[in-house]
C-alpha cells in the first residue's frame, strides 16, 4: 500500500537541498537518509534520500543524483510516496493513517448516524474529517479528543460526540427550537437529541 509522505516544496541554497511538506507523523522513520521514495508524477522518481537536515524549523532534503538548485527546483511540488503494509500501524496509540479511517461511518453517541468519511484534511493546526451525508451533503469534522471519542476499527465506525451546531445546519436547529418550545417533542427526530446536548 502506497501512503503520501511529503511535497517537496522549493529548492535552498544551490547544492540540491529542497524544503519538504511533510505529511507524515512517523518523519524520522519515513524520511531518512537511505529511504527509496516513489514519485508523484513518477517521472520524478524513484528518489531515494541522501541526507536530511532541519533548518529553521523545516525539513530539508537532498535526493542522490540532484546535486545542483535547478536539479532541486525541477521537483518542487513532486508528492513522495512510501510503501507500507496494509497492517501496518502508526507507533503512537490513537494514531490512524489516512487509508484505516476513510470509509468508515460517522455515528454519533447515541447511534444516530451521521455519513461516512470520504477524505481527510491535513491542515497546519489539526486534521479533519470530510464527511458525506447521507443526502449527499458535507460537513467537516474536526478530528480532536474533544469530538471523536472512538474510532472502532473492527466496527469500521467513528463515534462523534459533536459540540451544538457542528453537525446541524440553521433549519435543523431552527427546528429543534421549535419542538423544544412546542414541549419538548421529540418524536425521534435527530436534530431535537442533538440540541439538547450541552
Amino acid at each position: 500500500m502506497q501512503l503520501v509522505v511529503a511535497r517537496i516544496g522549493r529548492a535552498h541554497g544551490i547544492k540540491g537541498e529542497v524544503t519538504v511538506e511533510v505529511r507524515t507523523d512517523e518523519p524520522e522513520l519515513r524520511l531518512a537518509p537511505g529511504a527509496v521514495l516513489a514519485t508523484d508524477p513518477a517521472t520524478a522518481g524513484p528518489l531515494t534520500i541522501e541526507t536530511g537536515r532541519v533548518h529553521s524549523g523545516r525539513l530539508l532534503l537532498r535526493f542522490e543524483g540532484v546535486s545542483d538548485r535547478t536539479g532541486a527546483e525541477a521537483l518542487r511540488n513532486t508528492l513522495l510516496i512510501a510503501e507500507i503494509d496494509p497492517e501496518e500501524l502508526p507507533e503512537g496509540e490513537d494514531e490512524y493513517y489516512d487509508h484505516q479511517l476513510i470509509d468508515l461511518d460517522v455515528v454519533t453517541a447515541d447511534g444516530t448516524e451521521v455519513g461516512r468519511i470520504t477524505e481527510i484534511s491535513h491542515l497546519p493546526t489539526q486534521d479533519l474529517f470530510i464527511v458525506e451525508r447521507p443526502d449527499g451533503s458535507e460537513v467537516l469534522i474536526p478530528f480532536v479528543e474533544e469530538i471523536v471519542a472512538e474510532i472502532d476499527l473492527a466496527e469500521q465506525k467513528a463515534v462523534i460526540t459533536p459540540p451544538p451546531g457542528l453537525i446541524d445546519d440553521r433549519a435543523e436547529i431552527a427546528s429543534s427550537r421549535e419542538e423544544t418550545a412546542r414541549g419538548e417533542e421529540t418524536a425521534g427526530g435527530e436534530e431535537t437529541a442533538r440540541g439538547e446536548e450541552p
